[in-house]
């Protein structure tokens, strides 16, 4: 019996701060959001836009020529060992998924030059110098959620129907739903989740770089 036989399952994972080091929306309020008038972040915490409606302003008044966007994008800091973890998993029988309410152009950029295939679920979006990135709702999507534009918590409970194995990993405000949706032995948690994981005695394995899940996740004994 091979390993995909012995040991299946399905990781459901955020992108930005989760699979890279930094999201794409700091940065980019930090270094490219010069003719925002509004501070989107910042409504969206205070309940008045919605997540999607945040990140759509914010990315849409990004003025930049390509290349410095594109250099943006390079400094989000793809976990270096990701293609190499990703084939592990692939390798061990289990099904690496994107779930993300950031923007899939920036997201397959980086996965695409890694050389890493996995499914993605994201919000698709243009981008051109003058317009910024825009944002549109996948709301042809199964997943399509108006508060985020891909509903995380959708995509677990789709998983949940295939496998009993599932886990999730994440680091933001919309990762919440969707981290309890696993148990605890399967879910990853680093920034804002894990400070509210803690504040709420929920349980959950840290992490500083996502390959280290599959320290967690892959059979210790393995030698693929």
């Amino acid at each position: 019996m091979d390993a995909k036989e012995i040991f299946t399952g399905i990781l459901v994972s955020d992108f930005d701060g989760t699979m890279t080091k930094y999201d794409f929306f700091d940065l980019a309020r930090r270094d490219l959001n010069s003719v925002a008038a509004r501070d989107y972040w910042q409504e969206y915490v205070d309940g008045k836009l919605t997540h999607f409606e945040a990140l759509a302003g914010i990315f849409g008044s990004i003025r930049a020529e390509t290349e410095v966007v594109e250099d943006l994008v390079d400094r989000m800091e793809l976990d270096p060992q990701l293609k190499t973890v990703t084939d592990r998993f692939h390798r061990q029988g289990w099904e690496v998924i994107v779930a993300s309410a950031g923007c899939d152009w920036y997201i397959r950029k980086l996965l695409d030059q890694a050389g890493i295939q996995i499914d993605v679920h994201g919000n698709p979006g243009t981008f051109l110098p003058d317009q910024g990135l825009i944002l549109a709702p996948p709301s042809w999507s199964p997943f399509y959620s108006r508060e985020t534009g891909i509903d995380k918590a959708a995509i677990v409970r789709d998983a949940l129907k295939r496998s009993p194995l599932v886990a999730f990993a994440g680091d933001g405000r919309p990762d919440f739903e969707p981290a309890m949706l696993v148990p605890p032995e399967r879910r990853f948690a680093r920034g804002w989740l894990a400070h509210h994981l803690e504040k709420i005695n929920e349980r959950f394995h840290p992490f500083d770089s996502w390959s280290a899940i599959a320290q967690v996740l892959l059979k210790e004994n393995s030698d693929v």
